[in-house]
């Protein structure tokens, strides 16, 4: 099952469900900044995208900026802190099975589907 890990105030979050409409493949969308990621469920979308944790955070966000960045941080507590803080989350995230990419650029998401 195709899941698009969704922010509707995003541009680029909208395209990346749109582009999945236009596939006329079955899909879900997770809202993930109304039902919070678990931590067990981050560290399997981390995994699934073969990335470090901290290659999923959006760092030019004012928490980011302001709570975290330069100091030095174990993965661990980079998960804590988009557990804590999902705006945080770089999105759109696809997943289709086994598969998983950041949405950025829209295209990317064809190659998983």
């Amino acid at each position: 099952m195709i899941k698009i890990y969704h922010n509707p105030r995003c541009s680029k979050s909208r395209q990346g469900v749109q582009l999945l409409e236009d596939t006329n493949k079955d899909f879900e969308i997770v809202k993930y900044l109304d039902d919070n990621l678990t931590k067990q469920e981050l560290e399997q979308l981390i995994a699934l995208l073969k990335i470090k944790p901290l290659e999923l955070v959006r760092k030019n966000e004012a928490i980011w900026k302001e709570n975290y960045k330069n100091k030095t941080l174990t993965d661990d507590q980079i998960i804590d802190a988009l557990v804590a803080n999902p705006k945080l989350i770089e999105r759109p995230i696809v997943t289709n099975n086994n598969k998983a990419v950041i949405g950025r650029p829209t295209e990317i998401i064809k190659t998983i589907l």
